[in-house]
């Protein structure tokens, strides 16, 4: 039985749930963290906000670092493994330190979606087309709370899966001021009828000057290879000389397995080590 595109992508996010929810009842290893929460006048809730340190940031009260945004981030989400992958790779000399900062979800689905005109889409939760009020709630008040509370430069980036990654390439989008880095694994772009894709070019055209990293990945999913592929195509036309992009298939990874799979050379590649003028790190 052939299974239609739209179906599959409807099971994927019945299978991204189940696959939290298994998550959740198992408790994985996490490096030293922080925990916070924040009432947020934006989303009129409070959200929970989970952070790591890089090695070595109480011993150089002068040094400041860049921070790597994180939706599905709690400690029952992607954090434990993401901050895992993250303090291996500083400690051995392959990633900049950096901090992370997770934001547990609430409800997820009325988060990382924007509108939709698309029937079947808003079938998929109560409440879905929330973005906009998301990304606000990033930007002006879980920014403000990250700085005041720590030490950070100007440079921001963004990391998520499925969902989470149709949340990053909207951003990038319509926000693209808003991180230095988006790192979007297996995105969603099927929602909303593939609009991101069919507006990128007109998008990129208005942003002649614009400067940023973009990362776009695809698992081996018949829904979401083919817009990713479509939008890859919209970036080699369309990419102003200031964007640094690359849409990579990953054929042999799964919905399922894609983010603990690849982020790890993701994150090296994309986030290396900054050497200074001497040649230190």
């Amino acid at each position: 039985m052939r299974t239609s595109t739209k179906c599959m992508g409807l099971l994927l996010l019945v299978l991204g749930c189940a696959c939290a929810s298994t998550r959740a009842a198992v408790t994985e290893p996490v490096p030293p963290h922080q925990t916070f929460t924040l009432e947020s006048t934006r989303m009129k809730e409070a959200r929970h906000i989970t952070v790591y340190l890089p090695p070595g940031y109480a011993a150089s009260p002068e040094a400041r670092f860049p921070v790597l945004y994180m939706p599905d981030g709690g400690l029952k989400e992607d954090f434990p493994h993401l901050a895992t992958t993250v303090d291996a790779a500083i400690r051995a000399g392959e990633l900049r330190p950096l901090i992370i900062v997770g934001i547990e979800n609430t409800l997820r689905r009325r988060d990382m979606t924007g509108p939709t005109t698309v029937a079947s889409d808003r079938e998929v939760a109560p409440v879905v087309g929330g973005s906009a009020e998301f990304r606000a709630f990033i930007h002006e008040e879980l920014m403000p709370e990250v700085e005041r509370r720590y030490r950070v430069t100007r440079e921001r980036a963004i990391i998520g899966e499925s969902l989470a990654g149709y949340f990053i390439v909207e951003t990038f989008f319509l926000q693209p001021d808003l991180f230095d880095t988006y790192l979007a694994l297996s995105p969603s772009l099927w929602w909303n009828g593939e609009s991101l894709v069919k507006e990128a070019g007109e998008r990129l055209a208005a942003r002649p000057d614009l400067r940023a990293g973009l990362y776009v990945s695809s698992a081996d999913e018949t829904d979401i290879v083919p817009a990713v592929a479509r939008l890859g195509e919209v970036l080699r036309a369309s990419a102003p000389p200031g964007l640094k992009w690359e849409v990579e298939p990953r054929p042999d990874l799964r919905h399922d397995n894609i983010y603990r799979k690849s982020s790890p050379g993701v994150l090296r590649k994309w986030l290396p080590p900054v050497k200074t003028a001497e040649g230190s790190h």
